[in-house]
């Protein structure tokens, strides 16, 4: 079979090769999947660079969310051949591939409202928002809420998660067309902050008081400026440094304005309260058949063009989600 795999660590595009591969077998606990889509995560990018905190010998694959069409099931594992299910992938067997592996118990079932793109980029992301609004933040409906990168895979889900929510959703973006974007998903006031100030605008927006929460998946200086605009009992959920800066948070200003910093890593709810995730998951698909959030994918590419989507998604130049969809003809599909 054909998969993307990483022999050295250094920018997606120059260590990304496709090569033919030996097809992985599901031992015992795991599924054999048919890859119908593996979004493209962030995450993606520093496993690439070996910044991420998990790193898997070389040479591996990355890709580590998919939508899969069961092949085969390993001893012990629950499932049958045909299921359609999301799950992340088994490093270093990851999804930028035509099959790959996966634990059987951190399968879910794909939900019928979405298609296999769309599905993809379901589970990461929106697990992430859903965690960090509700379970860390304690969003409340009616209050205010501000998501840097709005745009973004990331953020995007957070939007759609807050209005499905109640709240007021302010989002901050980087360019007039990522602008665009965020007011098609729903925020009620987007704020380009390569125009205007956004800690002066969401302080004009909000009467003074600023933002309730504060969804921060960029850090930098992004965190820097949040804790001027962020309310009284605020809470800002950081998930994650695209900016590539991890802030140095003053504890004292927390101190001084009352407000909450809380860290989310979405994976340890995997080993500490898996009940939890597969709960969530539950809701996301309810969510997903009412309309109320359908994830934003952007561009979907065949396998041959991973590389090349893993690398804008790390520059920074790409909206919502991009799909790497196997067996789909170069230049198809966007």
């Amino acid at each position: 079979m054909q998969a993307w795999r990483v022999h050295e660590t250094g920018e997606p595009r120059a260590v990304m090769r496709l090569e033919e591969v030996a097809e992985p077998v599901a031992g015992p606990g795991e599924l054999l999947l048919r890859v119908r889509a593996a979004d493209v995560n962030f995450p993606d990018a520093l496993l690439c660079r070996g910044q991420y905190q998990v790193r898997p010998p070389l040479p591996f694959t990355p890709g580590v969310e998919v939508c899969g069409e069961v092949l085969a099931v390993g001893e012990g594992a629950p499932g049958r051949p045909g299921d359609r299910v999301i799950a992340t992938a088994a490093l270093p067997a990851g999804g930028f591939a035509e099959t790959t592996v996966v634990s059987a118990a951190a399968a879910l079932p794909a939900p019928d409202a979405l298609d296999d793109a769309e599905a993809a980029a379901l589970h990461i992301g929106y697990q992430t928002g859903w965690f960090g609004l509700h379970r860390r933040a304690r969003l409340e409906p009616g209050e205010t809420l501000l998501v840097h990168a709005a745009a973004g895979g990331v953020g995007s889900a957070a939007v759609q998660l807050g209005k499905a929510h109640g709240a007021r959703v302010i989002g901050v973006v980087g360019g007039a067309d990522k602008a665009e974007v965020a007011r098609e998903l729903g925020c009620d006031l987007v704020v380009d902050r390569r125009r205007e100030d956004f800690v002066a605008a969401v302080k004009e927006a909000t009467g003074g008081r600023g933002a309730d929460v504060i969804y921060d998946p960029v850090g930098g200086d992004a965190f820097a400026k949040s804790v001027k605009c962020v309310a009284f009992e605020g809470r800002i959920v950081v998930v994650g440094f695209a900016s590539g800066v991890v802030p140095q948070a003053a504890l004292n200003h927390a101190l001084i304005k009352n407000y909450a910093i809380l860290g989310l890593h979405w994976g340890l709810y995997n080993t500490h309260d898996p009940a939890a995730v597969r709960a969530c998951h539950e809701e996301l698909a309810k969510l997903a058949a009412q309309g109320a959030i359908r994830p934003l994918v952007s561009e979907r590419v065949p396998l041959d063009a991973a590389a090349d989507a893993v690398q804008r998604v790390a520059d920074g130049t790409t909206t919502g989600r991009v799909v790497v969809v196997p067996g789909q003809r170069q230049g198809v599909g966007r």
